[in-house]
């Protein structure tokens, strides 16, 4: 049995678009993620719409499917482990802004990731396809899947 890993937003939405890395994504069965990822991956699902690659009706399709798996109503149990933003993971967050140069949500991500790898000392992969985000996560501990982008 593999450990819990943790998937950032960029990950997240791979599971559900056709993009270069989905299939790890999709391979990974134990997945971590922050709860700020439930508007994340909405938003990179409906930039496709916006953008073209995906129809309206596509859209919101996937959506039906993010939305079960984020909340177990077709399998019965959620296909995540969700760590909620808490006061605690927002003060790390803000931390962690002026450490690695973040954007908030990226801050949010990592904090998230900190703090699941706390409760969970198993819980160090950090699956991630943004390269700023990547380097953090690295500084922190993390190892980086895919291991090269």
């Amino acid at each position: 049995m593999t450990p819990p890993v943790f998937a950032d937003a960029s990950a997240g939405a791979k599971r559900y678009l056709d993009e270069p890395g989905a299939e790890i994504v999709r391979e990974t069965d134990d997945v971590v993620v922050a709860s700020l990822s439930r508007v994340e991956v909405a938003s990179a699902i409906w930039r496709k719409e916006r953008d073209g690659p995906l129809s309206t009706d596509q859209a919101g399709a996937l959506l039906v499917v993010f939305e079960n798996d984020w909340y177990g109503t077709v399998s019965k149990e959620p296909a995540f482990a969700v760590i909620d933003a808490t006061t605690d993971v927002l003060a790390l967050a803000a931390l962690l802004l002026g450490r690695h140069g973040l954007r908030t949500g990226d801050a949010i991500q990592l904090a998230s990731a900190l703090t699941a790898r706390q409760a969970d000392p198993e819980i160090t992969g950090f699956l991630c396809f943004d390269q700023r985000l990547r380097a953090a996560a690295r500084s922190e501990g993390f190892a980086l899947l895919p291991a090269e982008l």
